[in-house]
């Protein structure tokens, strides 16, 4: 299975865009401004969309990708997304005013795109990839997702705060690469607190729970501004020596994420 990084960024400004991953040819995972990067044969290709939750930062690029390849397309696009996101997509997006009502033109029998809803828990798989939905804590309904490579699980935390219920899962599975938001810094951990978001202690306290050993941690979803001043703290603690993410001491390799890498899992 190929991983490649859409889209890594909190928000946007120059080389920096929000979160999108394509998995294989087939598969987005969220569908930020890093889709705009691809071809149109690229876009063509997609097949299914897994949406975390309903934040612009997680969608902005949907509707107009959507737009851009529909009539190059024999089959609707397959949006798998929990409930309330779909409600959201359909009141507020696709709501023939922002824009067109893609799950019903150019007919209901045979539309551009079809939602798929989705519940914590359930796997499902697309293309001939299995996909875990994982719960996530955020501001509006969200979640995490597992994908199956052959190397192990590719894991997805999506835009979360603190979530004990996330490790339950994440440490019943073989883990060959994690990939967790980090979205402020700690100059700003009462704004992380209060948008459920992770700041590096708050990231660290949540990598105590896992379970992982050896396992690589890439961070994401770091604002721009702010991608240096987190990967710095992050170094600080890891190098704080009261500061132990297991009982043997042995800290996590975290990396930054960054939009155009591609791994193979």
């Amino acid at each position: 299975m190929k991983v490649r990084v859409l889209g890594c960024s909190g928000a946007i400004a120059k080389d920096c865009r929000t979160t999108s991953f394509l998995i294989d040819d087939s598969i987005l995972v969220d569908a930020g401004t890093g889709v705009g990067d691809l071809t149109l044969d690229e876009m063509r290709k997609i097949d299914h969309v897994f949406l975390t939750h309903s934040h612009l930062d997680h969608i902005a690029a949907l509707p107009l990708m959507l737009d851009a390849v529909s009539s190059l397309r024999q089959a609707p696009v397959q949006i798998h997304a929990l409930r309330p996101t779909i409600e959201v997509l359909r009141k507020h997006i696709f709501n023939d005013i922002i824009w067109p009502d893609f799950a019903r033109i150019p007919s209901t029998d045979s539309p551009f795109m079809r939602f798929c809803p989705l519940n914590v828990g359930e796997q499902c798989t697309s293309a001939g990839v299995v996909v875990e939905v994982l719960p996530a804590v955020h501001t509006v309904p969200a979640v995490g997702y597992a994908i199956q490579g052959l190397q192990g699980w590719w894991v997805f935390s999506g835009d979360t705060e603190r979530n004990s219920a996330f490790w339950d899962r994440v440490n019943q599975l073989p883990v060959a690469m994690l990939v967790m938001e980090t979205a402020f810094s700690e100059r700003e951990r009462a704004l992380a607190r209060r948008s459920l978001h992770l700041s590096p202690r708050s990231l660290l306290a949540e990598l105590r729970l896992c379970e992982q050993r050896g396992c690589p941690v890439y961070i994401t979803h770091t604002k721009p501004a702010e991608t240096e001043v987190i990967m710095g703290e992050i170094r600080e603690l890891l190098a704080d020596k009261t500061v132990n993410l297991s009982d043997e001491g042995t800290p996590f390799s975290i990396q930054w994420l960054q939009a155009g890498q591609e791994f193979t899992l």
